[in-house]
């Protein structure tokens, strides 16, 4: 598993054999040491992840918890952990969740082929389900894959968008101060009622901050705070950085947070995240094209035509070869969107090598693939009966590949050969 550069906007990829990221690994690494005031040749910092996953979600007001809400066909905890797994420094990443939902828990590692996920039984409100998460990593067992790290990081199950570079500088942080956390800038006044209901004062918003995740801490610090934690801080209480002040006498480090660290809460945040994620993975187009054709201008002609009509869309073009080098770079670079050119051709021999090629790639194993198959026809030459066998053969195919999150159209397009352009 490879993780994507740092604060890169793209999808981030922990599915196997996607992509090489060597470089953006060492940046990454060199940053740690510096953090951890290594030297060369000594190892980097250790750290570990903590996400508590056992709420219900009563304010999205859905039978299913919202972890466990479907964003285009995917849980959305999915993406949450997807987006620490391409952090290749975290090393361990523990998920609390609760016991009915264990099963649930370990399908979903399964099937999106998470890495380096362990679990724990979550209890009964947040701060006990991290201490159970602390709990796993602090024990040093023969038999256990877990080691106790240097430093651990909180986040929630429901915040899906966190960058290495956020999660970098709070460990960076955290190195230096004991703890540290993401904030945020209040959109809101904070106001205190009183008794009967009545404005007691409010506060003056320029001079507060809203907490948000992630949170990192050196593990002992955060550790012996959750062991001297009272009843009733573990009950009702919300924030971990008041437990490291509280109970080690650790000031925090607040670190500014990006807009995309809000967490979901409600319903329609269901419908945000969706929108999100599919503007991310709709930034790229790759025109591909058969080596052998003689009307290179067509294909031509459509890559100028999407560039013109998709400013904000980074269109390339690239030749389906029998090696597939290029095409397969595009690939290994997340491109999730396909125009594939057959001219004078009513066969899907080039479709057919492009899905091998999307397939063997795993790409689609986290998001959907969209290929739309091209094909160009002198209608005077193709009568309509090979036209609507070409189209039957299109929907065909469509539904043996949507099976695999490959979304496939067909869009067949009739013009005589004596348009065509030298």
């Amino acid at each position: 598993m490879e993780p994507g550069p740092p604060g890169s906007s793209r999808p981030t990829e922990p599915g196997p054999c996607l992509s090489s990221q060597q470089g953006a690994d060492q940046a990454a690494s060199a940053s740690l040491q510096s953090a951890a005031g290594a030297q060369p040749g000594r190892h980097s910092l250790a750290v570990a992840a903590v996400l508590p996953a056992g709420g219900c979600g009563e304010r999205m007001g859905v039978p299913t918890p919202k972890q466990f809400c479907p964003i285009l066909e995917r849980p959305l905890i999915s993406y949450t952990l997807q987006a620490l797994e391409r952090v290749y420094w975290i090393k361990d990443i523990v998920v609390a969740v609760t016991g009915e939902n264990m099963e649930v828990m370990k399908s979903i590692i399964q099937k999106y082929q998470h890495k380096r996920i362990s679990l724990v039984e979550a209890g009964v409100t947040r701060h006990r389900s991290i201490f159970n998460g602390l709990k796993a990593l602090a024990e040093d067992q023969l038999n256990c894959k877990l080691s106790k790290p240097e430093i651990v990081i909180v986040h929630d199950a429901v915040r899906p968008f966190v960058e290495e570079d956020t999660l970098l500088k709070v460990v960076t942080a955290a190195k230096k101060h004991g703890a540290a956390g993401a904030i945020r800038p209040l959109v809101s006044t904070v106001i205190s009622p009183s008794a009967d209901g009545c404005l007691d004062h409010s506060l003056e918003r320029a001079r507060h901050r809203a907490s948000e995740m992630p949170q990192a801490f050196l593990f002992d610090v955060i550790y012996e705070a959750y062991q001297q934690c009272s009843d009733y801080d573990l009950e009702f209480g919300t924030e971990c950085l008041q437990l490291a002040l509280k109970y080690c006498c650790t000031k925090a480090k607040l670190v500014e947070g990006s807009p995309d660290l809000w967490k979901v809460t409600y319903k329609r945040d269901l419908y945000a995240v969706e929108s999100i994620i599919k503007e991310k993975i709709s930034q790229e187009i790759c025109v591909v094209t058969d080596i052998e054709e003689d009307n290179k201008y067509v294909s031509h002609l459509l890559e100028e035509v999407l560039k013109s009509e998709l400013n904000h869309v980074k269109v390339t073009s690239e030749a389906l070869c029998h090696a597939g080098r290029d095409l397969q770079q595009i690939i290994l670079d997340q491109c999730y969107n396909f125009v594939c050119v057959n001219v004078m051709t009513s066969d899907f021999q080039e479709t057919q090598k492009l899905l091998s090629m999307l397939e063997e790639s795993n790409l689609s194993i986290l998001y959907p693939v969209v290929v739309v198959s091209v094909h160009f026809l002198d209608f005077k030459l193709v009568p309509p009966s090979q036209k609507m066998e070409s189209l039957m053969l299109i929907r065909e195919f469509a539904k043996e590949v949507k099976k695999r999150n490959i979304w496939l159209c067909g869009l067949l397009i009739s013009y005589p050969q004596a348009c065509e352009v030298s």
